[in-house]
């Protein structure tokens, strides 16, 4: 399977064939819609919970972090005050007598059988998305939340794939860009990288001259060596100016005995996005930190989908 991601689709025939088709679902509108689609499975865990029970489980495994008592509750809460599911999505003519719309259970069948899955986990500022994209025969269909009440379905061609993936790394409008200290194309150890945010999350900046001054491997900027404050400045910023991240896990769903898996991690820094991008090289294992443009994340992946489906 080949999945090009870097070539412009071709133009559409029509206004609506460049759309994708997108719906807002709650959660159990959601779970209605795959219980009409043969009780196709959803790309998440749910632990089905009443508003008097804590739901750490639930959101807690969608939303990857941690919930207290009083969040879990009144997220259980709010999910028991909505109305029933069969009747919203009866009245919003998305479920009849002949059953739901073709296209909107075709979605959440895909969801439930793609030949390739993207799970993406976006952090900017105080928003956290989790988007899963599922492809299959020349179709994408995806699911994305950043509540685990309301969640985004569309639904469109694979040619249309790139265009989506560029709205995943939209920043949001209340963070706004500047300068960084974090060169175009910053060369670390891994090793340094490593121990430099250990310090800095202990709240010991005064170890970093010491980490770097012990460090195996030169640090680089786009290609050159840095001096000792330089160097000690630029791999501080990687972890001080982050303001969000990106992860990408991209993965072939076959039969196979073993899987192969890809990642894409990319971090927000004060000046926008940058890949974090591991090699090796004759002093070790080395981390390349790289400013990228938020439009080309289908470029950036376009290798790891050909690792993965090889």
């Amino acid at each position: 399977m080949t999945i090009d991601l870097t070539t412009p689709p071709a133009p559409p025939a029509s206004f609506l064939d460049a759309m994708a088709r997108r719906l807002a679902l709650t959660l159990p509108e959601l779970r209605a819609v795959a219980d009409l689609a043969g009780g196709a499975p959803l790309p998440f865990d749910l632990v089905a919970t009443d508003a008097g029970a804590h739901g750490a489980g639930s959101l807690s495994g969608r939303l990857g972090q941690s919930r207290g008592s009083v969040e879990d509750t009144a997220y259980a809460e709010a999910l028991a005050s909505l109305h029933d599911p069969h009747d919203t999505l009866r009245r919003r003519g998305l479920v009849g007598d002949a059953g739901a719309d073709p296209g909107l259970v075709g979605a959440v069948g895909l969801l439930a059988t793609p030949q390739l899955a993207l799970d993406i986990d976006v952090a900017a500022g105080s928003t956290q998305v989790k988007a899963w994209h599922r492809h299959s025969d020349g179709a994408v269909a995806s699911l994305s939340t950043c509540d685990g009440i309301v969640f985004e379905l569309a639904w469109f061609p694979v040619d249309q794939w790139t265009a989506e993936l560029a709205r995943v790394t939209s920043v949001p409008e209340d963070l706004s860009l500047s300068s960084s200290q974090v060169p175009a194309l910053l060369d670390v150890p891994y090793a340094l990288a490593d121990s430099v945010g250990e310090a800095l999350r202990a709240g010991r900046s005064d170890l970093v001259p010491v980490l770097m001054s012990q460090a195996d491997g030169e640090v680089l900027a786009d290609g050159d060596p840095l001096g000792d404050a330089e160097a000690t400045a630029a791999v501080s910023a990687v972890h001080t100016e982050g303001r969000g991240r990106l992860r990408i896990l991209a993965a072939e769903v076959s039969d196979r005995d073993t899987t192969s898996v890809g990642v894409v991690s990319w971090v927000l820094l004060r000046d926008g996005w940058h890949s974090l991008v591991p090699r090796h090289d004759d002093d070790g294992p080395r981390v390349a930190v790289r400013r990228v443009d938020p439009d080309h994340l289908a470029t950036e992946l376009a290798p790891v989908l050909a690792q993965v489906t090889t």
